[in-house]
């Protein structure tokens, strides 16, 4: 009888432990990217763009036990807490999450950066922010990042980063060759429609990722029925997204893929059990059309700064 109870006992330990394997799974495979500034970010990360609070923080949950670690955000998006509060419910220890966010033109105009990010530490409720972007090209980005690198130096963010400043050469140069702290990334909208191979030319020099916002094309329903994609997903037994971001792993970029279906989380972080082949890389790439989802000019982003919408 004892032998009978200890081979159940062994059984539901097996069992648990499975569970935990699988939820850990994506975790252990993510890649890590190594920064200019010697720091890892995991290569894929789960978006927060245009979801409500309570959405965000259910995603986040889920997309915590599917095994992501890296979180984008923004001020401007307003579920800075959301994102916190699921981190602290989640119960997995601050370190292994890599956290980023950005300020917004207010959040840095009339010397206020270093204030604004005091406010969103205490939004997300932790002690320090892995990367911290400038949101976009406007105001006065200059001083603003002047300040970041003071919060660098206080150990309240770990890497900065910038957001959106392929609208500007200038503005691109004048943070990456005037400034005393490089960025790590440059975060823009980038997928298979749309591959930035001008701006690719850019960051090499520096060392700085891309960062890959509309990585699906904001759900466009031209990119996630395309019959080329599909043919190369039909060949693995995946679906037409888990191959788009599939190429954006093996094209050396960061992405960052907004879900908030449980479905779609899981079937986001599930693209490191295979790899598209030279061929079916060349592919993807010949794909590109320099085709925008989301097309502002220099001047309506100056207009931003200015409140002039």
């Amino acid at each position: 009888m004892k032998t009978v109870i200890n081979y159940f006992l062994l059984v539901i330990a097996l069992f648990f432990v499975s569970i935990n394997n699988a939820n850990a799974q994506g975790k252990e495979y993510v890649p890590m990217l190594k920064l200019n500034n010697g720091l890892e970010m995991p290569q894929l990360g789960i978006g927060t763009f245009a979801i409500s609070y309570e959405a965000a923080k259910a995603a986040c949950l889920e997309a915590f036990k599917k095994g992501f670690r890296h979180v984008d955000c923004a001020t401007a998006y307003r579920v800075e807490g959301a994102v916190g509060e699921a981190m602290k419910e989640s119960g997995i220890p601050r370190e292994e999450f890599f956290i980023t966010s950005k300020l917004w033109v207010s959040d840095y105009a009339n010397g206020k950066t270093l204030a604004s990010i005091d406010t969103i530490l205490k939004r997300f409720q932790i002690d320090y922010i892995d990367l911290l972007y400038i949101h976009q090209p406007i105001g006065d980005y200059i001083n603003a990042w002047k300040e970041m690198e003071k919060a660098v130096a206080s150990g309240k963010v770990r890497s900065l980063g910038i957001s959106n400043f392929d609208a500007s050469k200038e503005r691109f140069h004048s943070i990456v060759d005037s400034m005393k702290i490089k960025p790590v990334a440059l975060q823009i909208e980038c997928h298979p429609y749309a591959q930035r191979n001008d701006i690719r030319e850019w960051v090499k020099p520096y060392n700085i990722f891309i960062e890959c916002w509309y990585p699906l094309g904001h759900g466009d329903k031209g990119l996630l029925s395309d019959p080329v994609i599909k043919k190369i997903a039909d060949a693995h037994g995946k679906s037409i997204a888990q191959i788009i971001l599939r190429w954006h792993i093996q094209e050396g970029f960061s992405v960052i893929p907004g879900a908030t279906n449980p479905v779609h989380i899981n079937e986001n972080i599930n693209i490191f059990d295979f790899k598209l082949s030279d061929a079916e890389m060349a592919t993807m790439r010949s794909l590109n059309k320099d085709k925008r989802f989301f097309n502002v000019t220099l001047q309506q982003l100056d207009s931003w700064a200015t409140g002039n919408f």
